[in-house]
């Protein structure tokens, strides 16, 4: 069983999400990607952040297919901690092949996300370019700590079963959704009451 994980706090999820996760399956031989609703970023202020279950709701109904699962397994195991939610899953599921997904723009700041060198160990990495993010992405300290570790986009279907650390960059379709811009296009929407 090959499964991806997409973590983050889906506010709101959006095709973005979607895409990644049906590029994901496609490009990468996964049986299912698990998108992990985070309970808050510990990187980000979470005090406006809805609840956990009001945005598993949301991406659920955004997700809309049989093989995305979308999980509050942060929220059960009471971590916001990627390598943590990442360890418990692979030791509680020692035969499945996982794959961590995330966007170019995570991988940008991806040196800032506690025990990154750790998480890059624990499985392997596949990034989907971002419009915006590419430069950035490819320049950043993570990316060129793990260089040598990357695979090329032909090798995708082998990634889930690469010794760590491994990943790779996907270039190809992208979407300008971004949770962020679609939260402050809301707020400048005027109230109809």
């Amino acid at each position: 069983m090959r499964i991806g994980l997409l973590g983050g706090s889906f506010n709101p999820p959006h095709a973005a999400h979607r895409l990644i996760s049906m590029v994901a399956m496609k490009r990468l031989g996964l049986d299912r990607v698990w998108w992990l609703v985070t309970p808050g970023n510990p990187l980000k202020d979470n005090s406006a952040l809805p609840a956990s279950l009001a945005r598993q709701a949301l991406a659920q109904s955004i997700a809309a297919h049989p093989k995305i699962d979308v999980t509050l397994i942060e929220d059960a195991i009471g971590t916001r901690y990627t390598f943590d939610t990442l360890s418990w899953l692979k030791h509680r599921n020692p035969a499945v092949h996982f794959v961590w997904l995330m966007g170019a723009d995570n991988l940008a700041g991806f040196h800032r996300w506690a025990r990154w060198r750790e998480i890059a160990s624990l499985m392997p990495l596949a990034v989907f370019d971002r419009p915006g993010s590419t430069l950035a992405a490819s320049r950043s300290p993570a990316a060129l700590a793990l260089s040598r570790y990357q695979i090329p986009e032909f090798r995708a279907k082998t990634l889930a079963l690469q010794r760590t650390p491994s990943w790779i960059f996907f270039h190809g379709r992208r979407s300008s959704l971004s949770s962020t811009v679609l939260r402050q296009r809301h707020k400048a929407i005027p109230n109809q009451d």
